[in-house]
């Protein structure tokens, strides 16, 4: 499958509870994501698995059947969906300034000197791959 057209849909809070519960174990037997996602969110057994039908229909999750359980595993890997994520939390709010995003972060919060070295390491790699 191809999964290109699905890496620019944005999860909605639910699948991310669902796709968090795959990436963390996978494949995963749907009693396994029914428990875990009680556990989470308190949904009904129902509730869950409408979710994974819902996910598997739309290109999310991936389903087997196994020797008699389902098998289920994410179709889309964690770091993309954060990326995607990010992005467009990015244009949403900051207009894609990630200089205004960070400003706002920072003004806000009190950095320790760890994580301003820490910040200072990610803008030298950015800068080095802009001369490039």
């Amino acid at each position: 499958m191809d999964n290109q057209a699905d890496d620019k849909r944005e999860l909605s809070p639910a699948e991310w509870n669902v796709m968090e519960s795959l990436w963390r174990e996978s494949p995963k037997i749907g009693s396994r994501i029914v428990q875990d996602l009680k556990e989470k969110t308190g949904w009904s057994r129902s509730t869950t698995l409408t979710m994974l039908r819902r996910m598997t229909d739309k290109g999310l999750v991936a389903c087997q059947d196994g020797e008699g359980a389902r098998k289920y595993f994410p179709l889309l890997d964690r770091e993309s969906a954060v990326r995607r994520e990010s992005e467009s939390f990015l244009r949403r709010v900051y207009n894609g300034s990630v200089s205004s995003m960070l400003l706002s972060f920072v003004e806000k919060q009190r950095l320790s000197g760890e994580e301003i070295e820490e910040l200072y390491e990610i803008l030298k790699k950015a800068e080095g791959r802009e001369e490039q």
